[in-house]
């Protein structure tokens, strides 16, 4: 199950009552429950490469779908498996949208100008205003103008394909050698240049020109197929202009880039993780290209450049003291590798929980996880994970104290265990627990294996 960074919604693997893998999904939102539950049903009866939904509850806030496994087509970006990957989409997009029910979609049904402005004002907030940048918002928002009219421009040929809007490679799940989508609960109308743009100048991918060239040939190819044996309502028309599409994909690469940018200064400047704040200097890099080919810019241009030049660094604004000590708590699985430390510091503690007696090694047990009370009762009842925990918090308490005296910002604390269901998951919580009690800093908690983000 992939690691979730951004989102809020949580996810838990276990066994149903037909004995089947899945995946239980706790969300807070109900209407984007909804439209990811309507979406996956509709999707999966057009057979399309969706996990199916198996069970949802009488509120909808939360269901079961699918287990589609372990493995991100971002583990692997192979190219045969990324052309995989963008011809599937050209079905999504196209036959997806056949008796659609664009009510579902959350937050709006349509790609339309109040959209387009509020991930631009997206990221003058989120992001160029948490920089040290001075900057002009006339100039700006007379560079906005201009790409809203422009992106305004191409949805005359395209109001009935389906846009996922959130298409990238950790959104790719590879299972049995073929990629199955998933969060694609923000979908709605929209045209399809913004999805191939989202997933060709992902930051963290960083493609090649040469790739890139070659999926959206690709990408085209198929889509043309599609468009010629569809039943699908959409008024694209089935001669596609592939010189008008790639003439209008620029344009939504800089959208899409400015959108992320957004994301990553809200999630790494405000929420302060720092996986986002990596992010960011991949992104710039993307805006400066991209801007290079489109004259239509020129504000963007320069801002583009100001914050990509050798004073980058400067005009960032970083984690920084005023945000105190952050402690990052992983379980984890021994078998999967250790977890990356993405602060870019180093150092902190892996503790080995496999010294402990293991619950898994039971069936009433097998199916559970450290977050549920009978793993817990076991545990405790056993006493030899207490046994262990009191060492752990000997020495990590020393670090904690020490980094918050010297006005460090990050220090990372790591579970391994068999699989990293129990023992680990039970122990990331406890020091959790014991680190928030006791000193009050900021806990950024991940259950890698299960799938589990959250902030204490």
């Amino acid at each position: 199950m992939p690691k979730l960074q951004g989102s809020n919604r949580i996810y838990t693997r276990e066994t149903d009552e037909n004995g089947r893998s899945v995946i239980r999904v706790v969300g807070t939102n109900r209407d984007e429950n909804r439209a990811f539950i309507y979406m996956a049903r509709h999707f999966h009866a057009l057979g399309l490469p969706v996990p199916e939904i198996y069970w949802v509850s009488d509120d909808e806030m939360s269901y079961t779908q699918e287990d589609l496994g372990d493995t991100l087509l971002f583990d692997n970006l192979d190219p045969t498996l990324l052309e995989r990957a963008i011809r599937a989409l050209a079905h999504v997009q196209v036959i997806g949208a056949q008796d659609f029910d664009w009510s579902y979609c959350f937050p709006v049904p349509a790609f339309d100008e109040r959209s387009i402005r509020w991930d631009l004002n997206y990221f003058k907030y989120c992001f160029l205003k948490g920089t040290k940048l001075e900057f002009s918002e006339p100039k700006l928002e007379d560079d906005f103008d201009t790409l809203v009219k422009n992106l305004l421009s191409t949805l005359n040929s395209q109001l009935s394909t389906f846009l996922y809007r959130d298409f990238q490679s950790r959104n790719v799940m590879i299972k049995d050698g073929q990629p199955y989508f998933i969060d694609f609960q923000g979908g709605r109308k929209g045209p399809t240049q913004y999805d191939v743009a989202s997933f060709l100048w992902q930051a963290k991918a960083n493609f090649s020109t040469e790739l890139r060239e070659h999926l959206i040939d690709a990408y085209l190819d198929e889509l043309e197929k599609v468009l010629s044996t569809s039943n699908s309502p959409t008024s694209l028309n089935s001669k596609l202009s592939t010189l008008n599409w790639k003439a209008a994909l620029p344009h939504f690469v800089l959208f899409r880039t400015l959108q992320v940018l957004g994301a990553y200064g809200y999630r790494g400047y405000f929420e302060r993780k720092p996986h986002f704040l990596e992010s960011i200097p991949l992104a710039l890099k993307n805006l400066r290209d991209i801007l290079a080919d489109l004259p239509d810019y020129p504000y963007l241009k320069e801002l583009a450049e100001n914050l990509s030049g050798e004073n980058r660094e400067a005009l960032i604004v970083p984690l920084g003291k005023e945000a105190g000590l952050i402690v990052t708590i992983y379980s984890f699985s021994f078998k999967k590798g250790l977890p990356i430390d993405d602060s870019g510091n180093g150092g902190g503690y892996v503790f080995d929980c496999r010294s402990t007696h293991n619950p898994g090694k039971y069936e009433q047990y097998k199916s559970l996880t450290g977050l549920d009370q009978p793993v817990i009762d076991f545990l405790e009842q056993d006493g030899e994970i207490l046994t262990f925990l009191n060492s752990v918090y000997t020495l990590v308490d020393h670090h904690v104290e020490r980094f918050i005296e010297r006005d460090f910002t990050n220090l990372q604390v790591s579970f391994g265990c068999t699989g990293g269901q129990h023992r680990s998951v039970y122990c990331a919580e406890r020091l959790a627990k014991h680190l928030k009690e006791k000193y009050g800093v900021r806990i950024h908690l991940i259950h890698r294996e299960r799938g589990i983000e959250k902030e204490l």
